[in-house]
């Protein structure tokens, strides 16, 4: 019968808010990845695109250290590794004029040159995911253009190429393109896990509320956790 959760044998969950996590248990290393979204140098490092934008790089750098931790443990275990890239072609065909504009008058302009090459641009350092969290050789990258991570990309097909229902979100920003790609994947079927101490946003208010809002309605775009709770949980 159609929405009927069927039973797991052995199941298992990670301590989550507001409900344990994966809501059927169904957790093993074949079915669940993380997605390690845009940790670039262009918004997490000195003299990137959220630098020159004259925001607090602290705020996202703090989960670089549970992020390596979360990693570490997950490679062990042998889950599904991804990493998201935000980007755009050097000749920006695929950056729509409304967000060339909207990054203009905030003295960040996406294709013009900084101290780390041309700002969002595929193939420059800045686009270049941070070196504390190089993504290894077997490990997938999904380079896509806009703040959600299934929209212009090859992401959805990968997933379920390899049997992926259950997806657990880090990254920036908590509330632009993590919180796009967990509503998105949400809408699509698949279980979504928050790791609230491996994201974060230019401002703290906005991470505080995009959590929150998670957790509304039982739920409504899946779980919340911590690195801490999953490490556990998975050892």
């Amino acid at each position: 019968m159609e929405g009927t959760v069927a039973a797991v044998e052995n199941p298992k969950f990670i301590p989550s808010d507001p409900y344990q996590w994966p809501f059927n248990g169904d957790l093993k290393p074949s079915n669940t990845c993380i997605i390690v979204i845009d940790m670039q140098v262009d918004f997490c490092a000195p003299n990137g695109y959220v630098d020159k934008m004259g925001y607090d790089i602290s705020l996202t750098r703090a989960p670089i250290e549970p992020i390596s931790r979360v990693l570490e443990c997950m490679r062990a275990k042998q889950y599904h590794i991804l990493h998201t890239r935000e980007g755009h072609r050097p000749d920006m065909a695929d950056c729509p004029a409304n967000k060339v504009w909207r990054s203009r008058q905030i003295g960040a302009e996406i294709g013009s040159l900084g101290p780390c090459g041309r700002i969002l641009i595929k193939g420059e350092p800045g686009w270049e995911i941070i070196p504390e969290l190089k993504p290894l050789p077997n490990e997938i990258v999904v380079d896509k253009p806009g703040k959600g991570s299934f929209v212009g990309t090859n992401l959805d097909l990968i997933l379920r190429t390899k049997g992926i229902c259950n997806i657990i979100l880090a990254g920036v920003t908590t509330d632009v393109c993590v919180h796009t790609t967990m509503r998105n994947a949400n809408d699509m079927g698949y279980e979504c896990l928050l790791l609230e101490d491996c994201c974060a946003a230019t401002d703290p208010d906005n991470h505080k509320a995009a959590i929150s809002m998670i957790k509304k309605q039982g739920g409504v775009f899946g779980a919340v956790s911590t690195s801490d709770k999953l490490i556990d949980a998975l050892n």
